[in-house]
């Protein structure tokens, strides 16, 4: 019989401090709602999305995350609603989270050009982690190669904690640029496992910005068509002591997109980590009312042969045409 011995001291330390970090998503472009609930309702019309995401496949530690989302534009309200649903496994502890949001956005037109989104984010969340397969030392004895399933260590672990969580926005945009900020667990909920603890998940501030193009105002292309565009973006995100620098350019080719995000580590926590973290290379295509977006994120630090990260999506948009004045035109491709 095999046994699985798992010290409670490490346990917590992956399930307690690893996993108090929020995950970012490398196809945030198009699922801006992720970072700013600003976004909900942006374009105006009715969108639908899924994304997978699979992080390090070739190592114990992989990571399993998928986000589902539906939002829609109430013109009577003047406002932006929607739903969207988060879902995060991890292979070696076997820590899970999920986490539903109700999620509001309110459109001020500043001027005739600006546009100001304030937003807020409602959830519900839960966090567990499998703690059936402890074997504490006491247990084993080895004369008799058995496992005694009592212990004198009166550990009464949690599997599951639930909590409250409230989130903020701000989003400034026009039809060429956006920018905004959120803050992410404003309550600061209690998300520990052990009984009668107390461990505030850190909130996460987010700094995001997108600038577009259109490049034959600048340059006179002769292979490609007049309406190509290239958007610029850029996200600042900090979270306890952690922090992440995504910068990157995508070019937009009639339906297509192709291009490139490289993620950094501008805190470098200790002396093995990396200011430069990966090169995240994107792509994708319309077709009619869908989207579908594509992404592999290039490890380029020191962790070896992790086999990268891999997202999957699709979008669907109820009335692609719909006329949102103020949306970035990416927005609209």
């Amino acid at each position: 019989m095999r046994i699985k011995i798992i010290y409670i001291c490490m346990a917590c330390c992956f399930s307690l401090k690893l996993f108090a970090q929020d995950p970012i998503f490398t196809q945030y472009y198009l699922f801006p709602e992720t970072l700013n609930s600003g976004f909900t309702g942006f374009q105006e019309t009715t969108k639908a999305g899924i994304l997978h995401r699979t992080q390090w496949p070739d190592l114990n530690f992989r990571v399993d995350s998928d986000y589902a989302n539906f939002n829609t534009w109430v013109p009577t309200m003047n406002s932006g609603i929607g739903v969207n649903f988060l879902s995060q496994r991890e292979r070696f502890t076997n820590f899970s989270l999920s986490q539903f949001n109700l999620a509001y956005a309110y459109k001020v037109q500043l001027t005739d050009q600006w546009v100001f989104r304030p937003g807020l984010e409602l959830g519900y969340g839960f966090k567990s982690f499998n703690f059936n397969n402890i074997v504490l030392e006491d247990q084993i004895d080895l004369g008799s190669n058995t496992i005694n399933p009592i212990s004198i260590d009166n550990l009464d672990p949690n599997d599951r904690v639930s909590y409250l969580d409230v989130s903020a926005s701000l989003l400034f945009n026009n039809e060429d640029l956006w920018f905004g900020i959120a803050l992410k667990h404003l309550n600061r909920p209690n998300i520990s496992l052990a009984p009668g603890g107390n461990l505030p998940l850190n909130p996460l501030a987010a700094f995001t910005a997108g600038y577009e193009l259109k490049l034959a105002d600048y340059l006179n292309l002769r292979f490609l068509p007049y309406s190509t565009k290239l958007l610029l973006t850029a996200n600042y995100m900090q979270q306890g002591n952690y922090n992440r620098f995504d910068i990157g350019s995508m070019f937009v080719i009639d339906l297509f997109y192709i291009g490139a995000i490289v993620a950094t580590n501008p805190n470098r926590n200790s002396a093995n980590s990396h200011l430069l973290t990966s090169i995240n290379l994107i792509g994708g295509l319309q077709y009619e009312n869908f989207k579908f977006g594509i992404s592999h994120d290039v490890n380029v630090s020191r962790l070896g042969r992790t086999g990268g990260i891999y997202e999957l999506s699709v979008i669907f948009t109820i009335d692609q045409k719909a006329k949102c004045f103020g949306c970035p035109l990416y927005e609209r491709i």
